[in-house]
């Protein structure tokens, strides 16, 4: 990456650039690892509410009523 810093009076760094590529490089890693972990929660809750059913079908856990499940959302 070519980066440019831009500093104040005192030399201190206050921003940087870099090219519009590695902008939409940057963009688009991000945009992908949002994505990741909206799919690692979705999977990791979906995981919770299969065990939850298993508990449910073997006795060990009561079934909740659809009001209590939608206040829950």
């Amino acid at each position: 990456m070519d980066l440019q810093y831009i500093t104040d009076k005192r030399g201190h760094r206050s921003a940087v650039q870099l090219p519009m590529k590695d902008w939409e490089q940057i963009q688009k890693d991000l945009a992908e690892l949002k994505r990741l972990r909206n799919k690692k929660l979705f999977l990791t809750e979906l995981a919770e509410a299969v065990e939850e059913l298993k508990l449910i079908k073997e006795g060990k856990k009561q079934a909740r009523n659809a009001e209590d499940f939608l206040n829950e959302l």
